[in-house]
């Protein structure tokens, strides 16, 4: 596993693309550190076609956006891109090449919680043959050396990053109306576009 433990360079382009309904303060942490370690971090909302959706794309974004107006960064290399979004990852290289126009060393962006599924991507090898895998530890989900294997033989070069995600979920969110999961902007969107419906919890304090 040596060359997982690599330094990322900052000549390269981040690809961060997540269907998380709502993002949370983890995916925050994640940004900002991105933001530190690459030249470009290019952040999308998408659809998952393997579960259903509460809030649009056009929802998702804006509290995409509302995580990156906190983020403290000296770099300004954070931004949303809804035009890119598409349920095939794929899809997306090809329109974030064809966007910028240059051929761009690109590194997606995923959670361990995906590497056993990513085998089943549409047209894996053909994407992995296009970007470099940055994996991110998140809690509950170990990252096992068979799962790396198998998406080295697809072709995967990955390097995982050093960075502690905090144990909130989407999930705990929508079902329990967790207000440590989200981050207090985000909180104030939901609450006036109304995203969600679960019992009232006590407000954040």
């Amino acid at each position: 596993m040596t060359n997982d433990k690599q330094q990322i360079t900052n000549d390269k382009i981040a690809l961060f693309g997540t269907s998380a309904d709502p993002p949370t303060a983890a995916h925050q942490v994640i940004l900002s550190w991105l933001s530190h370690h690459y030249e470009q971090v290019i952040v999308w909302a998408s659809d998952n076609p393997f579960k259903s959706h509460q809030t649009t794309l056009e929802q998702r974004s804006q509290m995409l956006q509302l995580l990156i107006d906190e983020i403290d960064s000296p770099y300004q290399n954070l931004g949303v891109y809804p035009t890119l979004s598409s349920p095939r990852t794929l899809e997306t290289v090809a329109k974030v090449r064809q966007q910028w126009g240059i051929q761009p060393e690109l590194t997606l962006v995923v959670g361990s919680d995906l590497l056993s599924q990513m085998p089943q991507w549409y047209q894996i090898e053909k994407l992995l043959n296009q970007v470099g895998l940055q994996v991110v530890p998140r809690p509950g989900y170990a990252i096992k050396e068979q799962n790396l294997e198998q998406l080295r033989k697809l072709g995967a070069e990955i390097a995982i990053a050093d960075v502690q995600v905090p144990a909130v979920s989407s999930t705990a969110y929508r079902n329990q109306g967790d207000t440590k999961a989200v981050t207090a902007p985000v909180e104030d969107y939901i609450q006036q576009e109304q995203l969600y419906k679960f019992p009232k919890q006590t407000l954040r304090e």
